[in-house]
């Protein structure tokens, strides 16, 4: 390097020609070379040195692109891409404050302390850098620039409010994209930059800005960094972003980098926040338009030099501790987490066994993650990458050719696309480093092909995504202040001249555009210019419109069709719901009046008609003393109460007020007093809305499907809830209330305390099987207990048979005469014995036990010998035969007490004297309502006291209530007599 050298930092502000300058100074020597903080700065500057020097003697050399003529003079680069060793005339480092960056700051630090041109170093950058700039470069000279235009802070407006020429900054694509649609539709469209745009897209996007095809850009932070645009106004819609770690608050330099972009040359400049950004602080704005912050103290650094005898000696140089107070240890950035990634895998340290493999796999570590995918998933590629190197020395072509042809499609979305483009950069940069492929100048301009074919679609979409030319046009119009024609067609669609701006849903209008401010007005106003005539036909069409087209949906929305006019709210009595109507002001008080009083009339109607028989009950001045009262808690209720909850009341009515009640339809079963006419889908559906109405739910519960006897029992959904729907929690599943009084009063007949076993009737009642009833049975509180016993054939398919005729055409019949109960003749079950008792003689009295009649005899069962093998006829399988006898499982239920789910509605549901107040089956009333069940909530059966434990193999119990008979003694003169004793004497 030359004695006299010269060493200068340019610091200022934005906007103060800084780049410009060293520009200048580069093409005054033969030979130079500039660092650029971005890709897309770096080909504007290159565009600017070939238009004055032509392009055989300038480079550009970045991470993606390699443009190196043979006579090539000055050096555009990116700072990382910066050739080292040259020994150029002249060196410069632009947005040399980026040395405090977390993520790239140690590159441009080493830049500071190592680059350096044999006449002349310029750093260009902020005024926070003059303090590290004086102490860590000795005979540094300073060049303070002065801005060229005023910086202004106007605070927040909307974006509808935002003046032409802004640039509204989002820190994310979806941000981005949020804004260039909103934009769209309030302004006609917005170009958008971001830096992950490839230069082509970008220069393509901001024509249409430079242009006037549209007047607002929407760009990220990639602004801040040099990029010259005619804009006025800079518009923040945050002030955090992501730094690659965690969300963070943007700093007062850092929004001035970015404000800065407003104003060019002497042209002033605003700056301010939009959306729901909060406001700058006041020292903060003063800082900005003043261009005054607090003086950097460290910059990020990384030890330049590395020591590649293995993969170990390489990380602990690149972990190195700066020796020097302004300078700190950089974090872990994406080279070095790629580098540890791969050093864990035992075949890559393989391979890595020299000094040229070590650095080899450095190179391929600082391929820059440019798909943003995962660490992981990047040091896998970059595995893949390193192996084909190592081994054949350079990237296999047909390998490289499979990658970059699944890239070559430019079908799909924007998203698509861009993900697509990402994917190149990664090829193009192995492309454009040095001998890692056979054909550099082929795959160089495949990959480069391959990225402005993507460029092309992806600026293709972005336009036709966020401009709208004909909504550009249509504002363009409103601000000639011109008269709108505005339309509605039959299907409600309203058109301004021409173009769809919304649509008419019931007595709304919804703008298609979501736009604000005075253009969104103006279209509105055109738009309800046409609407308001529209409104009162609708509205006398809806006035006279049958209850058939409207309805209410299960959260109280009220439909016409399929377009929603209005919603129910609580009312001063439950079962008479206010209701409010979906009507625009714009509309009119006569058209909301009528929507509103054509819903109301819709409502009453069909409370009237799906609550009629309990609205006659309330109404029902016959009524009197107890009985009237628990009427209107019936309606309170809206006809269904747990029994338990209103024990003490049911047994207070005596049999004239339950006879009162019974003919409104009240049923006083045994679990729920419900009113049988009220659990029909219908009412049900209301009776969820009304109640939920009532007590103020955000979300109402929903009517199981029509026609469920059993619906699962899901904990986080309260037992009220199934009452309401018409249900009873029991076990794993909820039970409808009108077939739990059925199966009620099939378990009447039953042996509670000494066990039975389910009969087909109740299987078939709830739908279950053998084991889901048991669950059942259980949450009623009953015991089940699982048995296995062998399968009896039944008798008459044996003789059946033996016969030769089919075995099902006859069922067995019991010694009686009658067939088994709980056997189907179609099922081919075995029949099961069962306890065969009198039936009771009259009604209990309250709180005495029942009376039960003694138990007959059982029959004998004959049994079936078993056939040897020896004798097995001409048509049996022997192998049937030594198969063993076929089992069955079967559950027997016995009383458990108060186990069940019926606990959980507080007490045991009292019972009348059978229950409930219906027959078996059906409704027929009792002979009254006398027992109330204080002995506990056991339902009362046949049976007397259990004389032992069921048998293990199988059948019933068997019961006795008198002792057996004694045997009759034998005759000792009968002929028969003696050969009966010589048998007993054999046994």
């Amino acid at each position: 390097m030359a004695q006299n050298s010269r060493i200068a930092a340019v610091l200022g502000p934005t906007n103060t020609g800084k780049t410009h300058y060293a520009i200048e100074r580069m093409l005054g020597y033969s030979t130079g070379v500039i660092g650029l903080p971005l890709r897309l700065l770096a080909r504007e500057v290159f565009d600017k040195i070939v238009a004055i020097r032509g392009p055989s003697v300038v480079a550009l050399v970045t991470g993606e692109e390699r443009i190196v003529p043979p006579r090539a003079k000055y050096w555009v680069c990116t700072v990382e891409a910066m050739p080292e060793g040259m020994g150029t005339d002249f060196v410069a480092i632009d947005e040399i404050q980026l040395c405090a960056d977390p993520e790239r700051g140690h590159v441009f630090t080493d830049r500071l302390l190592r680059m350096r041109g044999t006449h002349e170093t310029l750093f260009l950058g902020s005024d926070t850098m003059r303090g590290p700039i004086g102490a860590l470069v000795p005979g540094v000279e300073y060049v303070r620039r002065e801005r060229m235009s005023q910086l202004v802070y106007t605070g927040s407006k909307k974006i509808s409010r935002l003046p032409a020429r802004t640039a509204i900054v989002g820190f994310s694509v979806d941000n981005v994209y949020a804004i260039a649609e909103l934009l769209k539709r309030q302004k006609g469209g917005a170009a958008v930059v971001m830096g992950a745009l490839s230069p082509r897209t970008r220069n393509a996007q901001v024509d249409l800005y430079q242009n006037g095809e549209v007047d607002y850009l929407v760009a990220t932070d990639a602004i801040g960094m040099g990029l010259n645009l005619d804009i006025d106004h800079v518009a923040f819609s945050s002030l955090t972003k992501f730094d690659g770690r965690r969300m963070r608050p943007l700093q007062p330099n850092e929004l001035a980098q970015i404000a800065g972009r407003a104003g060019r040359g002497m042209s002033n400049g605003t700056f301010g926040v939009t959306g729901d950004t909060g406001p700058i602080p006041d020292e903060w704005a003063e800082a900005i338009c003043n261009h005054s912050f607090t003086p950097l103290k460290k910059l990020n650094w990384r030890s330049s030099a590395l020591r590649f005898g293995s993969i170990d000696a390489l990380d602990a140089s690149l972990d190195a501790s700066p020796d020097h107070e302004m300078l700190t240890k950089a974090r872990e950035a994406d080279d070095l987490r790629a580098l540890r990634a791969l050093a864990s895998e035992a075949e890559v340290r393989a391979r890595a066994s020299d000094t040229a493999s070590v650095q080899m796999l450095w190179d391929v570590c600082r391929i820059p993650d440019f798909r943003g995918i995962s660490p992981a998933e990047h040091a896998g590629l970059l595995g893949v990458i390193f192996g084909h190197l190592h081994q054949n020395g350079r990237v296999p072509d047909d390998f490289l050719a499979r990658q970059v042809n699944r890239i070559d499609r430019t079908d799909g979305d924007i998203d698509t696309l861009s993900k697509r483009l990402a994917y190149i950069r990664t090829w193009t940069y192995v492309a454009q480093r040095k001998g890692w492929v056979a054909d550099e100048d082929h795959w160089r301009g495949r990959t480069r092909a391959v990225e402005d074919a993507l460029s092309d679609a992806l600026h293709e979409r972005l336009t036709q995504r966020f401009v709208d030319r004909r909504t550009s046009v249509l504002l363009r119009r409103l601000k000639q202040k011109e008269a709108l024609l505005a339309e509605v067609n039959d299907q409600g669609e309203v058109t301004v001249e021409g173009h769809l701006v919304g649509r008419l849903e019931g007595f709304r209008f919804r703008q298609d555009k979501d736009a604000t401010g005075q253009e969104a007005k103006t279209l509105r106003q055109a738009s309800l210019q046409a609407l308001t005539p529209h409104f009162h036909l609708r509205a006398d069409r809806f006035y006279n419109a049958p209850d058939t087209e409207i309805d209410f949906t299960e959260q109280g929305g009220l439909m016409w069709g399929d377009q929603a006019v209005g919603k129910l709210a609580k009312g001063d009595d439950p079962l008479k719901p206010r209701v409010v109507a979906f009507v625009d002001d714009e509309a009119g008080h006569d058209v909301a009046e009528k929507v509103t009083r054509r819903l109301q009339h819709f409502m009453d109607r069909k409370i009237a008609a799906l609550f009629e028989p309990l609205l006659k009950m309330r109404d029902d001045e016959a009524l009197t003393g107890l009985a009237r009262g628990f009427a209107f808690q019936m309606v309170e209720q809206m006809g269904v109460i747990p029994r338990s909850q209103v024990a003490d009341d049911v047994k207070a009515l005596d049999q004239d007020a339950r006879g009162s009640l019974r003919k409104h339809g009240v049923r006083f079963g045994q679990y729920t007093i419900f009113m049988p006419l009220l659990l029909k889908p219908a009412p049900t559906r209301l009776r969820l809305v009304l109640w939920s109405l009532a007590n103020g739910l955000d979300e109402f519960p929903e009517a199981p499907p029509p026609g469920l006897v059993t619906v699962p029992n899901m904990d986080e959904v309260p037992a009220q809830h199934y009452t309401l729907a018409g249900y009873r929690k029991s076990g794993a599943r909820a039970i409808r209330i009108d077939m739990l009084e059925r199966l009620a009063d099939m378990l009447r007949a039953e042996d509670s305390r000494g066990g039975f076993e389910a009969k087909a009737d109740m299987l078939s009642i709830t739908g279950m099987t053998l084991e889901q009833f048991a669950d059942l049975m259980q949450g009623l509180g009953y015991r089940a207990e699982k048995g296995e016993r062998e399968k009896v054939k039944p008798a008459d398919a044996v003789v059946a048979g033996e016969a030769g005729a089919p075995a099902d055409d006859k069922p067995v019949m019991d010694a009686a005469g009658e067939e088994p109960a709980g056997v189907s003749p179609d099922a081919g079950e075995t029949p099961e014995p069962a306890d065969v008792a009198a039936p009771v003689a009259q009604l209990e009295d309250e709180g005495e036990a029942p009376v039960s009649a003694e138990p007959a005899e059982p029959v004998a069962e004959s049994p079936v010998p078993e056939t040897p093998v020896e004798e097995l006829t001409p048509g049996e399988a022997p192998d049937e035969a030594l198969a063993g006898p076929e089992m069955e499982i079967f559950y027997s239920f016995t009383w458990g007490g108060n186990r069940g789910n019926q606990r959980r509605g507080g007490g045991k549901p009292r019972r009348d004297a059978r229950g409930g107040d219906g027959a078996k089956g059906g409704g027929r009333p009792q002979r009254g309502d006398r027992q109330d069940n204080k002995g506990g909530d056991r339902p009362r059966g046949k049976g007397g006291k259990p004389k032992g434990k069921p048998p293990r193999d199988g059948g019933g119990r068997k019961f006795e209530a008198r002792p057996p008979k004694k045997d009759k003694p034998i005759d000792p003169d009968n002929p028969f007599a003696a050969a009966l004793m010589g048998l007993k004497d054999k046994t």
